[in-house]
């Protein structure tokens, strides 16, 4: 059985490590039939709501770190000599650590999520935030499925039953945002880190990034970036609290506006996605 899943899901092997979690992050599960291992906090909720009691979870980024540069530290480590599975999404870290998250556990079974997930971005550099697009994350919620009923069919029944509650909340919340957004026609925002590429392709939405390719901007940039903000009437410039929002800030002041703050890795994944739609309609309005 073990040996099919693995066949079934051998493309997954490239992207597996990046935001598994584990420490201090490990979520309460009992009974736990499997040990779980994510990377980012969204993960979490996705695998909450299709395991439910049966899995036990562990996230390797930590609330308030970056998935573009964290380094698991000695006890994450040790932690994935246990885990039955880990659940890769394609951020950055995963690609410098998924080789050794492999060498400490040679039963661990790695599931990239990605899979059947056309990518936004540069040919060799994909963007990351497939789970900011309640469509893709609902082909997430499959694949995680699929891995939680192979590896422990006698409660396939029950991932099944979570994973339609979950599908029915997904189709909830994509109603909500596309109502929230009804009406709002200027549809361009400006962000710091260019996290919400798919959630702006899903509902006819242009984010216009401050920084680009991991850089903050020149000067020269910087003085563009004020100049179109101006242009577009934009007067929110929106950041979140994993990165500096110094450049944010300094734009925000130029055009006499102000900084909100929006995380991707929101631990309540449902919500923060509903809040997110309400804060971009408002700053959007004229």
């Amino acid at each position: 059985m073990l040996k099919r899943l693995r066949g079934v899901l051998a493309g997954s092997v490239l992207v597996a490590g990046v935001l598994a979690g584990c420490g201090q992050n490990a979520t309460p599960a009992m009974p736990a039939a499997l040990h779980v291992t994510v990377s980012i906090l969204p993960q979490r909720y996705f695998v909450e709501r299709v395991g439910g009691e049966y899995v036990a979870i562990n996230v390797m980024v930590e609330p308030g770190a970056s998935p573009a540069t964290y380094e698991p530290r000695p006890e994450q480590l040790r932690a994935l000599s246990v885990a039955d599975v880990y659940f890769s999404i394609g951020v950055p870290f995963e690609n410098a650590w998924l080789e050794r998250f492999a060498s400490v556990n040679e039963n661990l079974l790695l599931v990239d999520t990605t899979q059947g997930i056309e990518r936004l971005g540069e040919p060799g550099n994909p963007d990351p935030h497939i789970w900011l697009s309640p469509a893709l994350v609902k082909v997430q919620s499959q694949t995680i499925y699929e891995t939680l009923a192979q590896l422990d069919p006698a409660h396939q029944g029950t991932y099944r039953a979570n994973l339609e509650s979950f599908l029915a909340d997904i189709d909830a919340l994509d109603a909500d945002i596309r109502e929230t957004l009804t009406g709002v026609e200027d549809r361009k925002f400006m962000v710091f880190h260019p996290s919400w590429g798919y959630f702006a392709r899903d509902y006819g939405l242009e984010q216009l990034p401050v920084e680009v390719g991991g850089q903050e901007p020149s000067a020269a940039e910087l003085a563009a970036l004020v100049a179109g903000a101006k242009q577009e009437g934009i007067k929110v410039i929106f950041a979140q609290p994993e990165f500096s929002t110094r450049s944010a800030e300094t734009l925000a002041k130029e055009i006499g506006g102000e900084v909100l703050l929006i995380s991707p890795l929101a631990p309540d994944w449902l919500d923060n996605l509903r809040r997110v739609a309400e804060a971009l309609a408002k700053a959007m309005q004229k």
